[in-house]
């Protein structure tokens, strides 16, 4: 990997402090100005849970997804728009989306039942509508929770519009039943299904909003109601298996696809056998099963029909190995079957992280919950996976000997990685993004283009963890959730080097790392585990001395940037910070009488500045410190009223104090108190708000700024990629 961007503090005579280091704060010389928000470049990366086409509207889709939320694009030439970018912590929860529902009758009115787990701690569910094709949304709160994270969630789909009133809602919940809505969302009944967990919900489009199927979890099968919902019947002629997707064909017959549940609601995983049957218009049921494998767990996913009757539908196969699930055409009503995997080439040259996973390996890959035909063009079909969407424009090549459907990866404006981890050293390249997901991550070199050279590879491992010696940015260590554990660096990221083995803690995989100032030492702590410390990158290891005793909370090591061998660590469980000065091989208590937090839903967190020797930063869920030096008191920083990230970066004009971002809670002159992202030029004495109404990010899990570009800060989501804001 080349470094072409940014040259190294440490040959441009910066050993141990940036240009800004020294003296207190001053007011900067500017006024703020606005921030502009984009996301970096990755493409792709998460779960696309189902797929919803306007029937009226030639290319008018909608993507729903697991994490992040939904979106939109207008033409098979445009890109995804995200619909969903405007919650903001409080509601990440609502970025889970279970369902998704079109009015069949008006392309600009759509719904969506948003929530993320049904356990009592997730934020409890919601219906947000639009009238304008999701440029804004109305949120209605709903007294039930939705599992749009859990088991199950790639069947459906469970929210439906009834074609003959637009007015009128079906949603099947995760644990509450069948619901019934006559005001677009906003209130729900109870209707007569049976059981309490739901899996699809659908209108016969010849039942007058009467005839509704409705699939069951708890009570596996299809039901059926011919009077608006006031009684069901199950169907006794198609299995007591769990319906996953269903679709009518253009004679009126009924193809439903089907799982047996293995230990939670099936798709993805938790397969345990499946079918695909059709349902005559005269009700007769037929087993129309392309394929049962043998010796390995199986189910039915996908289903759709295309306006000449021909059925597509997806196979899904439990784990991760192989090619991935299959994907079956029929043109003939189910009796005969195409299988598109053998007969299909991906490109990945567009996206350096997928061809670097795939490797060339054949397959569709996994988890494909939901496909489509495109009604308007026999020749494109659109499929989604666990990291994505790919699309076809000549699916007539299935059936022509010797061709091959061409597939895209069909992501431009998706980004769904989880950022657990974002690092912007002071030299070399632009940022260091660690992805969750089995992403891995990678370097960034410039904002305009993804990873290639920089990728962390392989691309399977999470990396939860990433940091750089502040004076000499090339040596860099990772942590990562499969090998050995980690990975150090001596080329600023372009190659990395496993850590070594060591039999000091059990499955030592992920948690933090920190890296001393020169990089002389890392010390290593693996989640809920006694830390370590290397003295030789990573070769070898021993335990820190008079590391904090809990093992309830996840604690992050800390270096100082401005002495080699000093590193901290918050112990948040006890209010107290310890402080090495021996590179990490003996900890002792520094700080103490700090608020005693319960880890099991509070954290604390510690940054060190650069310039000042134990100048450190120290968030809390309700205040946040600074300590400006090694002999200076701690100082409660009044405007704040509870800080989840902070990062700091390169100092206004006019200051001599670097920018401190905070993700956090602060309060405004007027005594208002407003959560969102800001921006401090004078050391926390006053703040500006950077996010704005159309950006809160839908929750964050990383955050840094840049210590070369004054007003750049990078924050990494739960689902959203990587996000890079700059001073307009």
């Amino acid at each position: 990997m080349t470094i072409h961007r940014r040259a190294l503090l440490s040959s441009s005579g910066a050993a141990l402090a940036l240009a800004a280091a020294g003296g207190r704060a001053l007011a900067a010389s500017t006024e703020p100005r606005p921030q502009a928000w984009r996301n970096l470049p990755f493409g792709g990366g998460g779960f696309v849970t189902g797929i919803s086409l306007h029937p009226r509207r030639p290319g008018l889709a909608y993507l729903r997804c697991d994490r992040g939320g939904a979106y939109r694009r207008d033409g098979h030439d445009q890109p995804w728009m995200p619909l969903l970018d405007h919650l903001g912590g409080a509601d990440a929860d609502l970025t889970s989306v279970l369902s998704l529902a079109l009015d069949p009758r008006d392309p600009q009115r759509v719904f969506m039942a948003c929530g993320d787990t049904t356990g009592e701690w997730s934020r409890k569910a919601a219906v947000l509508a639009s009238t304008d094709g999701g440029a804004h949304w109305t949120v209605h709160e709903q007294p039930f929770r939705l599992g749009g994270s859990e088991g199950g969630r790639g069947s459906g789909e469970r929210l439906q519009v009834d074609p003959q009133d637009g007015r009128v809602l079906v949603l099947g919940t995760t644990r509450d039943g069948l619901l019934r809505s006559s005001d677009g969302g906003v209130s729900f009944s109870a209707l007569g299904l049976p059981a309490r967990q739901v899996s699809l919900v659908l209108f016969d489009p010849a039942g007058e909003g009467k005839v509704i199927y409705a699939g069951a979890v708890d009570k596996p099968g299809l039901y059926v109601t011919r009077d608006g919902g006031a009684s069901f019947k199950r169907e006794d002629g198609a299995p007591a298996e769990i319906p996953q997707r269903a679709a009518f064909a253009p004679d009126g017959a009924l193809v439903v696809s089907f799982a047996v549940a293995g230990d939670w609601p099936p798709n993805p995983g938790g397969l345990r056998g499946g079918s695909l049957w059709k349902r005559s218009p005269a009700g007769a049921w037929t087993d129309i099963t392309p394929s049962r494998p043998q010796g390995r767990p199986f189910a039915y996913g996908a289903v759709d029909i295309d306006p000449r009757g021909r059925i597509l539908c997806s196979m899904l196969l439990e784990g991760w190995d192989g090619g991935g699930d299959e994907l079956y055409l029929s043109e003939d009503g189910g009796a005969q079957w195409t299988a598109l995997s053998a007969r299909s080439t991906h490109d990945t040259r567009s996206h350096p992280w997928l061809a670097a996973r795939l490797a060339g390996a054949a397959g569709l890959g996994h988890q494909i919950a939901d496909a489509r035909f495109d009604p308007t063009d026999p020749e494109r079909l659109t499929y989604g996976t666990e990291y994505g969407l790919w699309s076809t424009a000549n699916l007539g090549a299935a059936k022509r000997p010797g061709e091959h459907v061409q597939w895209r990866f069909d992501v431009a404006g998706i980004e769904q990685a989880q950022a657990l981890s974002l690092h912007s050293p002071s030299g070399g390249v632009m940022l260091f993004a660690g992805m969750g997901r089995g992403l891995g991550g990678g370097a960034w070199e410039e904002a305009g283009k993804a990873p290639d050279a920089g990728l962390f590879r392989p691309c399977r491992d999470a990396s939860p963890s990433i940091d750089t010696a502040w004076a000499a940015p090339h040596i860099a260590a990772r942590t990562m959730d499969g090998g050995s554990g980690g990975a150090t660096s001596v080329d600023g990221g372009a190659s990395w080097t496993p850590f070594g083995a060591q039999g000091l803690v059990k499955d030592a995989r992920g948690g933090h790392v920190a890296v001393s100032a020169k990089g002389g030492s890392l010390v290593w702590a693996p989640p809920r585990q006694p830390a370590i410390v290397s003295l030789d990158r990573g070769r070898s290891w021993r335990l820190c001395k008079g590391w904090p005793e809990t093992r309830d909370a996840e604690l992050v090591p800390v270096a100082e940037k401005n002495a080699e061998g000093v590193f901290y660590v918050l112990d948040f469980t006890r209010g107290q910070v310890l402080v090495s000065v021996d590179a990490g091989q003996t900890f002792a208590p520094s700080l103490q009488g700090l608020p005693q937090l319960n880890p099991s839903w509070q954290r604390g967190f510690i940054v060190s500045a650069p310039g000042t020797l134990r100048d450190l930063w120290i968030g809390l869920p309700d205040a946040l410190v600074h300590v400006a030096g090694i002999d200076e008191r701690p100082r409660t920083i009044k405007r704040v009223a509870g800080a989840e990230w902070l990062a700091l970066g390169k100092a206004a004009a006019g200051a001599t104090y670097p920018g401190v971002y905070l993700a956090g809670r602060v309060v405004a002159p007027n005594g208002e108190e407003a959560q969102g992202l800001f921006r401090s030029d004078d050391a926390g004495a006053s703040f500006v708000r950077i996010d704005d109404g159309q950006q809160h990010f839908a929750g964050i899990l990383s955050l840094a700024a840049d210590p070369l570009e004054h007003g750049t800060v990078y924050v990494g989501t739960r689902g959203r990629g990587v996000f890079i804001g700059s001073v307009r």
